[in-house]
């Protein structure tokens, strides 16, 4: 981060995210006159069905703790390394923490988008430590009044950036006399966010006791219950005993859920030793029925293990999925959308068509993250599925690629999504894409259960005139052949758009498959030269409706320039910042799931007789997830004479406005300063 940043956060720049350092900031309010502050906010909130309060059993919080925090994280519009620590195991966890030794640790928006996608809520960190932190108590615990006065700002920022509570370490020697305004602190800031967030969580940090002693415990006891007491959880220091879960249970009576027992992934000193053994513990706490805390998963990533960052991190998740099981299950609600991709890659793409040709990362940019057996440490022996990046996408970064060898007669079956989706008395609209050698066929299965427990399924499948039914049929309640409603021609190969649509009135949609199989080949030797299987599946939306959401029309749209400012460079061009802002007139409240950013270089040229025409290329510039981009150092040529800032509005169910029908703003580039 630079320092010149810190020196006045309130002027335009790059919009990073950054912790709060000092009481006086948080005092003064002085973060939400930050220029930085309205790009922070998460624009994806809790769905329904998870924003109450934490379900009725174990639950998994997972602490991030990564490198000190705000690393690639903090480039809210997205960076430039495609090999950015990221998490994609979602499904297995039920709160997210952001860590940092900062005093005040706001969750960059990325990950509080991706979270709350997924149903998971999050946290930020509040912490005390050392002399310093000695004295920031001095001043937050000096009154009653003043403990309620930071309660109130911390709840305040977490409201504003759409986050959902706090994780509270205080680490710390303090004086009896503060720790009844310490009590106060926890109780009304615990309070304060139930009363403005409701399902919120406010968790203590098992350090600092009730004689205001720094000794952590390792268990829920008298020295740390009335902090328990006061608030929604405790997350246990990771050093307990084998006995000390059961104990902590017991000692929490009808809220043994709302004990977090730590478990440092790092292994220092924790139980099981952590690392590639972190399952010992968890195993014990499952046994126990008692929640978990995770603390420091990022080690898989800054130990570097190998043999590569995705294989490893994807190895270690498997290890909590076979010991804890999958926590979450989507799709829940509709519309529901995904295109596998977790927020970083070497390219990017719309509908089938290339716009980006540079290494990225957005974590706010992460799909649904599907169930891959390849995700949790299961092995294939012939088939390899994966999400590649490397190859063309359909949409965003990546894809789910099948590769292998699969003979005739036999088809390989990839979990996709486990669901609880009630499909009600409309039909469910399904699409999806699909990439293959030709040969190499690829096909949905939708499994659904009725409310009395029968189940059934439906296979989505092309070219049934050539595959071998008979192996399938007996599989399968019923074979539909979707229809193509598009080809997109990529580089050498083609995405193929598929859409179907079925009732299952009195169902619920359970699971999500990807079948793989190979067309039927007459010619005997041509089967025995070549089973190998190669095909990829870009993206599945599935709605109630036939058609894509409709968009507000452009003049719907109020699109601004803020914060102009030109310049020269040493080569003799011209660059231009700036802001773009935009909203729906009238005061409308748009739910779109983000904006597509390009600009348009316009340019006169003489057409025959002197007549003249503009001309224009768009390129893409990026991703918002709110109502603002800022745009830094573009390079305009002198022949340019304006720019059009084009802002393609993103449904929720995967579809785009066209572009040609997409807000935007114009800038003269005449007369622009050097």
């Amino acid at each position: 981060m630079s320092q010149e940043l810190f020196d006045d956060p309130t002027k335009p720049s790059v919009p990073i995210s950054y912790p709060i350092k000092t009481v006086a900031e948080l005092e003064s309010r002085s973060y939400f006159e930050s220029f930085h502050y309205p790009f922070n906010r998460a624009s994806v909130p809790l769905p329904s069905y998870a924003a109450g309060p934490l379900p009725a059993r174990r639950r998994l919080l997972v602490c991030h703790d990564m490198q000190g925090g705000y690393v690639d994280d903090r480039w809210v519009q997205g960076g430039s390394n495609p090999d950015a620590y990221s998490i994609w195991h979602w499904f297995l966890m039920d709160v997210f923490v952001y860590f940092s030794h900062n005093l005040v640790t706001l969750p960059p928006p990325c990950w509080t988008n991706a979270a709350h996608t997924h149903g998971v809520k999050v946290l930020g960190t509040f912490i005390t430590e050392w002399d310093a932190g000695k004295a920031i108590c001095q001043t937050l615990l000096a009154t009653k009044d003043s403990a309620h006065l930071y309660a109130e700002r911390l709840a305040e920022l977490a409201v504003a950036l759409g986050f959902d509570g706090w994780l509270i370490n205080m680490e710390v020697t303090l004086n009896s006399e503060q720790i009844t305004n310490l009590k106060e602190f926890v109780s009304h800031l615990t309070q304060t966010m139930r009363s403005s967030v409701p399902g919120s969580l406010v968790i203590w940090y098992d350090a600092v006791t009730k004689d205001g002693e720094l000794g952590w415990q390792d268990q829920l006891n008298e020295n740390n219950k009335p902090f328990f007491d006061a608030c929604d959880g405790i997350f246990v220091n990771y050093t307990w005993q084998e006995n000390y879960p059961k104990l902590s249970a017991d000692f929490a009576g009808e809220r043994r859920y709302d004990v977090f027992m730590g478990i440092d992934v790092f292994g220092r000193n924790t139980f099981g030793g952590g690392q590639w053994k972190t399952n010992v513990a968890l195993d014990l706490l499952k046994d126990d029925d008692v929640s978990a805390a995770i603390f420091a998963p990022g080690w898989v990533y800054e130990n570097k293990e190998g043999p590569d960052f995705q294989t490893a991190q994807n190895r270690w998740w498997g290890l909590v999925e076979k010991s804890w099981g999958v926590l979450l299950h989507y799709p829940k609600e509709l519309p529901f959308y995904s295109n596998f991709d977790q927020g970083h890659g070497f390219h990017f793409f719309v509908e089938g068509s290339q716009v980006g040709s540079s290494p990225w990362n957005n974590i706010s940019d992460q799909g649904f993250q599907p169930l891959l057996d390849s995700f949790t440490g299961q092995t294939q022996t012939t088939m390899q599925v994966f999400i590649n990046f490397k190859d063309m996408a359909y949409n965003g970064g990546g894809n789910i690629t099948i590769r292998g060898r699969l003979n005739q007669n036999t088809s390989h079956s990839t979990r996709l999504f486990n669901g609880q989706l009630p499909c009600g008395d409309l039909p469910l609209y399904i699409s999806y894409t699909v990439k293959s050698d030709g040969k190499s066929l690829l096909g949905l299965s939708l499994g659904f259960s009725s409310n009395s427990n029968t189940k059934t399924s439906i296979l989505l499948a092309n070219d049934t005139q050539t595959f071998p039914l008979v192996h399938l049929e007996k599989n399968y309640g019923r074979i539909m052949s979707p229809q193509v409603k598009s080809k997109e021609k990529v580089s050498d190969s083609t995405w193929v758009l598929y859409e179907a649509s079925i009732q299952m009135k009195g169902y619920t949609l359970t699971d999500i498959r990807v079948i793989s199989y190979i067309k039927r080949v007459i010619d005997t030797e041509e089967q025995a030269i070549d089973a190998s299987y190669n095909a990829s599946l870009g993206h599945i939306s599935i709605r109630t409706t036939p058609q894509n959401m409709e968009f507000p029309p452009a003049n719907a749209w109020i699109v601004e320039g803020k914060h102009i400012s030109w310049a020269s460079t040493s080569s003799g061009t011209r660059t231009v910042s700036l802001e773009l802002i935009w909203k729906l007139k009238a005061g409308e409240t748009s739910s779109f799931m983000k904006y597509n950013i390009y600009v348009a270089k316009q340019s006169k040229q003489a057409d025959g007789d002197s007549s003249i025409r503009v001309a224009e290329n768009k390129d893409y510039l990026g991703i918002a997830r709110v109502e603002a981009f800022y745009v830094s150092n573009l390079e305009v040529p002198h022949d340019i004479t304006s720019l059009r800032f084009i802002v393609q509005v993103c449904g929720l169910d995967g579809g785009f406005q066209e572009l040609h029908l997409s807000p935007d703003f114009l800038l003269s580039a005449k007369g622009s300063t050097q």
